[in-house]
């Protein structure tokens, strides 16, 4: 559990920074999502996936 909420912990810092650093690029970035096809989404979000596990799995190895 203790590695777990590091993790979630590190997750949170890494989704906040480009927030903090850069608020008006980061709206102007959601109008752009906001505007793309759903299964541009979706293929991008698999990706994203399959490349966290990539990273899970050497990490674990």
């Amino acid at each position: 559990m203790e590695f777990f909420l590091c993790v979630v912990g590190m997750v949170m810092i890494f989704e906040g920074v480009p927030y903090f650093a850069f608020p008006a690029k980061m709206k102007l970035w959601i109008l752009k999502v906001i505007e793309m096809p759903d299964e541009n989404l979706r293929r991008l979000g698999f990706v994203l996936m399959i490349f966290g596990l990539g990273l899970v799995y050497l990490g674990k190895r």
